[in-house]
């Protein structure tokens, strides 16, 4: 209203002016031409522009009244559409005081008390807004910052105004509880897509009688249909060992908070009063639509049958959850799979000019082992074979040594051999991205995670990538490869790699070296063929005899020093054991102990604790290279996989570890303990 009556007055005034110019034009115009006729017409001149003004001067003000009483009635009518907008508004100083409120701000958000001078936020609660720092954060939004207060959600919004210095903010509350039940409800109603499969269902069934495979297919369906009832969903079979199952995010929930309970159930069901049934279930959570959601259920149900099975694997846009895994992995009878990889790499190789094969960081006896294994079969086949190797960062130095010694140091036949196997065998990381080209292959053994390898440069490079790992898989394993041979039943890679080379050739044999080198890693990885051994272990194990591999020549590889042994001695004696768990923090180094040796006395101290009655797992935690690792073993009862990946580990239900880089000793121990009591 006041812009209005400032142009108004504006008007007038240059209509004055104008009239004025205008008369005083024409009176100078006559007063040129004729004087007599200036003096008769200049009288009734200025009677006339003086009664306009006159007649403009009265009108100007009624036409201003009317504008003053225009801008009462509609101040008033604001203040009373304000006053009762449906709409929560206030009206805080700078400082966010309340200083003014409408009647439904009172009865809603202040329950009918007075809240002039209160904070906004002592009125609201700090939490209900805490993404923000303060009301200034809000000036100029148009979508505001949703939260809840009490049992409704409000979208807040904010209009920043100055007045005469003075600093304002227009709050506006709006009520948008229905709007947000309604999308929960939407969201509860999303299909998520469960893919069920029952783990080595042939196998464990190809003895039985037809009756006992029908009790468990009864006894399976049963369980499933139990499972499915409380959800309102839908399953169906696609195969013997196959179903689908599709069900709302409603139903999800309760089944994710009880940690899917139907794989404890499933294990009650027995086949022949021997092995027990477990299933592996992918869940496609969180996708945008049923397309989607299958294709996220197919990656969860391939991590966990990568993982060993018996658990539920739940994939979302963000990652991947985990739930179960208790269980060994059940070894798979058929080497169908062994064989037609097998052929595939062969294939492979023949079409390479050369094969660089690559471990894992800090290569131990499996790693190395089922590299010079590989790489003896890979010569037999005519091709050039090389092992990647870093001399500084190898856990199995004596097995290396055995390939590297000279003629002179020699002192057994076996050594001679070795050193003349070994020609042009090791190399470093640095002369393979020298010699690497796009006729080359590059084999990774023992590991499928791009952040552990021997030279990341090097599998970057690759363009031919085969992978050969029995470790269970991680969320960030290497997709690119073109073939990944992932067993995690099996003992170890040597045991993979020993069954692989049985089909590169017919009559050749493996020779002597190599033989060992991959009996050493399978002794490794079996603690001497007493931990997750199988029936395939030992038929590896007889191969590699069969080809000259000498018990005792492997043994030899594994002895440890005096020194060695007062260490572990020292370690065991200040194990502290916390419920079935035996925990051993080395802390500094002792004697003349290097970093590399902790390395290698770590595993064997977590070994030898689980010789102690009442000792389910063992867990050894020292520093190395300004961090700190953590060795972890089991029985099997407990799963240190598990904890292992809580702590950006991971590994095996049996043997697993970890790494971390921004703590000491007492603090990794504290955070396994953590860990530990809330399993």
């Amino acid at each position: 209203m006041k812009d209005l009556k400032k142009k108004h007055l504006q008007f007038l005034v240059a209509f004055a002016v104008c009239l004025i110019l205008l008369t005083a034009a024409s009176v100078g115009v006559v007063y040129t031409f004729d004087r007599r006729l200036f003096y008769i017409l200049l009288v009734p001149d200025v009677i006339i522009t003086a009664a306009f003004v006159l007649l403009i001067t009265v009108a100007s003000r009624n036409v201003l009244k009317f504008i003053t009483r225009l801008e009462k009635n509609v101040n008033s009518v604001i203040g009373t559409a304000v006053e009762y907008l449906p709409a929560y508004t206030a009206i805080v100083d700078g400082s966010g005081k309340l200083l003014w409120y409408n009647s439904i701000f009172e009865q809603e958000i202040l329950y009918g008390k007075d809240g002039f001078g209160l904070e906004l936020r002592s009125v609201i609660g700090t939490g209900s807004y805490t993404e923000l720092d303060e009301l200034s954060s809000l000036k100029g939004t148009n979508n505001g910052t949703v939260f809840k207060y009490g049992d409704k959600h409000f979208r807040l919004c904010a209009k920043f105004t100055q007045n005469e210095g003075a600093s304002f903010y227009i709050v506006t509350f709006t009520d948008i509880t229905e709007l947000v039940l309604l999308q929960h409800r939407f969201a509860m109603k999303k299909p998520s897509v469960l893919l069920i499969m029952i783990d080595n269902y042939e196998d464990l069934l190809l003895n039985e009688k037809e009756s006992e495979r029908a009790e468990v297919s009864v006894a399976i369906q049963r369980l499933l249909d139990e499972f499915m009832s409380p959800t309102g969903g839908v399953i169906r079979k696609l195969a013997q060992d196959r179903f689908i199952a599709v069900i709302e995010e409603q139903h999800l929930k309760p089944i994710v908070t009880q940690k899917f309970n139907i794989l404890d159930k499933a294990r009650s069901i027995t086949v022949g009063g021997r092995n027990d049934i477990t299933l592996s279930i992918g869940v496609g959570h969180g996708a945008k639509d049923l397309l989607e959601s299958d294709g996220f259920a197919k990656q969860s149900l391939d991590m966990a049958l990568g993982r060993g099975g018996d658990q539920a694997v739940v994939k979302t846009e963000t990652g991947f959850n985990f739930f179960g895994g208790t269980s060994k992995g059940v070894e798979k009878k058929s080497r169908g799979k062994t064989r037609i990889v097998a052929k595939a790499m062969r294939e492979l190789i023949l079409s390479s000019e050369q094969v660089f094969i690559m471990g894992h960081l800090f290569g131990d006896f499996d790693s190395v082992g089922s590299a010079i294994g590989l790489a003896g079969a890979i010569k037999a086949l005519g091709r050039q074979a090389y092992v990647v190797h870093d001399p500084l960062k190898t856990l199995a130095g004596p097995l290396v040594k055995m390939f590297t010694k000279t003629e002179d140091e020699s002192d057994s036949q076996d050594v001679q051999d070795s050193t003349d196997e070994s020609s042009e065998l090791f190399i470093s990381a640095e002369e393979a991205l020298a010699e690497f080209t796009d006729t080359s292959l590059l084999i990774i053994v023992d590991t499928h995670s791009s952040d552990f390898l021997e030279s990341k440069e090097l599998y970057e490079t690759a363009g031919n990538i085969i992978i050969i790992d029995h470790h269970r898989k991680t969320v960030n394993f290497i997709g690119d490869a073109a073939i990944f041979h992932h067993e995690p039943y099996a003992s170890s890679t040597a045991e993979m790699v020993t069954e692989l080379v049985q089909y590169f050739f017919e009559n050749a044999r493996l020779k002597t070296p190599y033989a060992n080198a991959l009996l050493a890693g399978i002794t490794l990885d079996t603690k001497n063929f007493v931990m997750k051994t199988g029936v395939r272990t030992f038929e590896a194990a007889a191969m590699l005899r069969k080809n000259g591999a000498d018990p005792i020549t492997v043994k030899e590889l594994f002895s440890n020093s005096v020194e060695t042994l007062h260490a572990k001695a020292q370690f065991i004696g200040s194990a502290e054991i916390l419920g079935k768990c035996a925990i051993v923090a080395c802390g500094e180094q002792t004697g003349q102990n290097t970093d590399l040796d902790l390395r290698l006395i770590a595993p064997q101290v977590a070994d030898d604790l689980l010789s102690i009655s009442g000792v389910d797992a063992s867990f050894v935690i020292y520093a190395y290279n300004e961090g700190v690792n953590i060795s972890a073993r089991s029985l099997g009862k407990i799963n240190v996989q598990v904890i292992m990946e809580k702590l950006g580990g991971g590994g095996h239900l049996n043997i697993a570890a970890a790494q971390l880089s921004d703590c000491d000793v007492n603090m990794a121990k504290e955070r396994l303990t953590q860990h530990l009591s809330v399993r």
